[in-house]
């Protein structure tokens, strides 16, 4: 299996690469967010997830880590395939869908193409219980879950964690305060996201 390709970008399409790796052109289909990051002639780097099926071998090629792991995470909700799960993450970052599962936000899910109110519910349903652990073991008990890795967020949610919320209530609570207040201290996060939790 091929889990990462290193080569060269040979061409871009709406929904693939081709990747040359010593003169073999892998066709990778990926999300818009990897694939405008690519650039023609130029080196790339890609975590791959290989799917073998009875008459293909396809590739799904992901700019991190991270990025394949919530590819693999939707195609466990029912009617999802890899198309939505792509059409996904090519509408969501990878901190924007953390957010609208935390948040229960069909709505943002929705914006992604294929995918319509029912399936969006289903898939914040379904993932708001796997997708804590998943990141979690991805990035150890101090991740940040469903508002991102670094500043002020991260900073808010560590704080609660340490003040015995659960990650999952810390997040929720911080995703919450995040999008109410914008950018602002993580002193001012974690006021805000103590009354949320206290209401």
């Amino acid at each position: 299996m091929i889990g990462r390709l290193k080569g060269t970008v040979d061409s871009l399409a709406a929904d693939h690469a081709i990747i040359d790796v010593g003169g073999v052109g892998y066709v990778v289909h990926a999300p818009a967010s990897t694939l405008s990051k690519l650039t023609l002639g130029a080196p790339a780097s890609l975590a791959i997830e290989t799917r073998v099926g009875e008459d293909s071998i396809r590739l799904y090629g992901f700019s991190t880590s991270e990025e394949r792991e919530w590819f693999r995470l939707l195609q466990m909700v029912q009617n999802v395939g890899a198309r939505v799960a792509l059409n996904v993450l090519s509408a969501l970052t990878v901190r924007d869908l953390e957010r609208a599962v935390a948040l229960g936000d069909k709505t943002a899910v929705a914006r992604a193409h294929g995918v319509g109110p029912k399936l969006a519910q289903r898939i914040v349903a379904e993932l708001k219980d796997k997708a804590p652990s998943m990141m979690t073991r991805e990035h150890g008990e101090d991740a940040v879950l469903a508002v991102g890795r670094k500043g002020p967020e991260a900073d808010a949610v560590s704080a609660l964690v340490n003040l015995g919320y659960t990650p999952m209530q810390a997040s929720e609570a911080v995703a919450r305060a995040s999008r109410d207040l914008g950018e602002v201290p993580a002193d001012r996060l974690i006021k805000e996201s103590l009354r949320a939790i206290a209401r």
